[in-house]
């Protein structure tokens, strides 16, 4: 049985009257790809923040690495590598400098530093733009940029919330080459995405809906569970069976499109 790398228990985060995380519970395996599938405003990102020690909960328990999320959510950051929706490096400087900023954010020993970022550089396909600035990068190059400054600590997890949005196929497809390596070396990885493709390369996935979890297991076992052939089809499948509607075009319903003579 894999060890226990994350676990949470109820866990609720509200704001006002609104319920983001709903009495979560959840046990994430060592060493795994797993996923966290659910539409927009269902809670992912929330219950990612707390993981991270960037939000408190309203209430619950979660522990990462054995630390507790709210008590020791120092501990966690120094453990854990976090890559946000939105690009969260600094435009102006160039590449050199955000990796540089980052060494000396999580404290890496001197000796190591040109070492670790020259190795980034070349993962990240940025050899010969090392002192170009940032916001000149394509989509793809930053994507794999702030995934290097993730990595710069060596951390044992790595949080990826809904990394590959935005990018083209290519990008995507060369940053997933780069998540299963990063995994075959024992680096444990938490990912959001709305990729369904994506979501079926992962070892293990849950679903949120509403802030809970309505699903869990390998993709192979909740494609077989909801009888149908691919994740996509889960997806919908649940969110039929949540809102009580169909998932159907309403392009009907805009009459004035509709090539007809007017009165």
């Amino acid at each position: 049985m894999s060890e226990i790398l994350i676990q949470t228990k109820e866990l609720k985060k509200t704001f006002g009257k609104i319920k983001a995380v709903d009495g979560i519970s959840l046990n994430i395996p060592k060493g795994k790809i797993f996923g966290i599938l659910g539409p927009n405003g269902a809670g992912k990102s929330t219950l990612i923040r707390m993981l991270c020690g960037v939000l408190r909960p309203t209430s619950g328990i979660g522990t990462v690495f054995g630390y507790d999320i709210e008590k020791d959510s120092e501990k966690i950051k120094l453990n854990i590598g976090y890559m946000s929706q939105k690009f969260g490096l600094y435009e102006d400087l160039t590449v050199y400098e955000n990796l540089k900023f980052y060494t000396e954010i999580y404290a890496v020993k001197r000796k190591n530093v040109e070492e670790r970022i020259d190795q980034i550089v070349k993962m990240a396909g940025l050899e010969g733009r090392k002192h170009q600035m940032t916001k000149t990068l394509s989509g793809g190059w930053k994507q794999r940029l702030a995934l290097g400054c993730t990595l710069i600590h060596r951390p044992q997890l790595l949080i990826l919330d809904e990394p590959t949005a935005g990018v083209d196929p290519v990008s995507r497809r060369v940053f997933w080459e780069i998540i299963y390596r990063l995994s075959r070396q024992g680096i444990s990885i938490l990912v959001t995405t709305h990729y369904m493709d994506e979501a079926e390369s992962c070892d293990e996935v849950a679903f949120v809906f509403q802030g809970k979890v309505i699903g869990q297991g390998t993709p192979t076992e909740i494609i077989k569970e909801m009888n149908v052939e691919t994740l996509e089809d889960v997806f919908i499948k649940y969110e039929e069976e949540i809102t009580g509607q169909k998932v159907t075009s309403s392009y009907d319903e805009l009459k004035f499109l509709l090539r007809e003579e007017e009165e």
